[in-house]
């Protein structure tokens, strides 16, 4: 089971950027994906959530800004970051639980995933 984040970079503020996730060794459409964010010093943030019902959450920080998707052809999940800000900056992070199920409990908590990729750098500034 793998988890490969992409699509990082430097942007400036107000742009954009589309982050992937692609899976493999197991099939993405069963599962709830999620992406978390973390800076130096701090705990790793939930920003958002897609979960196999359909169901989708994001973090107040980023609603109306960022956009969850999956392409189940491509085992792969995005995140659509528009008018990004500096205070964007962070290394993402996607995620996914040990079992397949409809959703997660709490889609938030970083307990409740057990494979996580090696992070993207997103970088916010002008």
């Amino acid at each position: 089971v793998q988890l490969v984040e992409s699509g990082g970079g430097l942007v400036q503020p107000g742009g954009s950027l589309r982050l992937s996730c692609e899976a493999s060794g197991f099939t993405l459409d069963y599962y709830t994906i999620a992406w978390f964010r973390q800076v130096p010093g701090k705990m790793r943030e939930g920003v958002s959530s897609t979960c196999r019902n359909g169901t989708q959450y994001y973090s107040d920080s980023v609603t109306g800004r960022f956009t969850i998707s999956r392409d189940n052809a491509k085992n792969t999940v995005y995140l659509q970051m528009n008018s990004l800000k500096p205070e964007d900056t962070a290394v993402y992070y996607c995620a996914s639980p040990y079992l397949p199920s409809a959703c997660v409990g709490t889609w938030a908590a970083s307990y409740e995933y057990d494979h996580w990729g090696q992070g993207t750098q997103v970088t916010v500034s002008s």
